[in-house]
């Protein structure tokens, strides 16, 4: 009977181990901003996705998944995809404008606290095809991505603009995660069935289109995505309104 009792108190080793490496990349981005060196923080955040992404498959390839690990999953998505992002663009480019600059990255962390406890009150019962607002690390991609992006274009005699599109990106990023706004989560999407040689063509030119301009194309990926919620969206608005036109008459 002890040795049960231990069994049940004990966690899953192997995707809570990769959960930790996620959240030390979040971490280490908030470090590297604090140094001032946005270009390798933007790169820890994207690796803090890839831990992100794997922890949650191998805990369903392994059949270790636990409300432990959900939690602990969140607490790190907090670091990683709230905190660390909006500090990397507060020492980036807001530091300098006082009020206005803390309360933009306030807005996105607030925004990513509140998606994340959503979330968290709708495993299990949520439509699995799509997000209820924009997800953190889709949030936390769009703002490295600009960063990074930046960071590699240099200096311009437009920098001035950059600051207020900036802002508006990074509190934009905050509101849409706590909207309404439904977005595809590509869970449906099948991995391991069969594909046309076309398919596989797309599939490597994408790959060698991202290794060309890494940073570039990830920001142009997820701003696209932030996007397609808004559109999606529209068009379902125009369609109910259509349907109560024809059912009025």
């Amino acid at each position: 009977m002890k040795s049960d009792k231990k069994t049940k108190r004990g966690v899953y080793l192997l995707p809570n181990v990769l959960t930790t490496f996620g959240l030390f990349s979040g971490f280490f981005a908030i470090i590297l901003a604090t140094k001032g060196q946005f270009a390798e923080s933007a790169i820890a955040i994207f690796i803090a996705m890839l831990w992100d992404g794997l922890d949650g498959r191998v805990a369903r390839l392994t059949n270790t998944q636990s409300e432990f690990g959900a939690q602990y999953d969140s607490m790190s998505d907090m670091v990683s995809f709230g905190v660390a992002p909006a500090l990397l663009v507060y020492f980036w480019l807001f530091a300098d404008l006082g009020k206005v600059g803390w309360i933009g990255a306030f807005i996105y962390i607030a925004g990513g606290a509140l998606r994340l406890a959503r979330f968290n009150t709708q495993i299990g019962i949520a439509d699995k095809r799509y997000f209820q607002g924009l997800p953190s690390p889709a949030a936390a991609a769009l703002i490295a991505g600009m960063v990074s992006t930046k960071e590699m274009i240099g200096a311009t005699p437009y920098d001035f603009v950059m600051i207020y599109v900036g802002w508006v990106i990074l509190v934009g990023a905050g509101a849409l995660m706590v909207s309404n706004i439904r977005y595809y989560s590509f869970k449906e999407v099948n991995l391991k069935g069969r594909a046309s040689f076309k398919v596989l063509l797309v599939a490597i030119l994408i790959i060698i289109v991202i290794i060309f301009k890494p940073s570039a194309v990830l920001f142009t990926f997820f701003f696209v995505y932030a996007l397609s919620g808004l559109i999606m969206t529209s068009i379902e608005v125009r369609k109910k309104r259509r349907l109560k036109k024809r059912t009025k008459r």
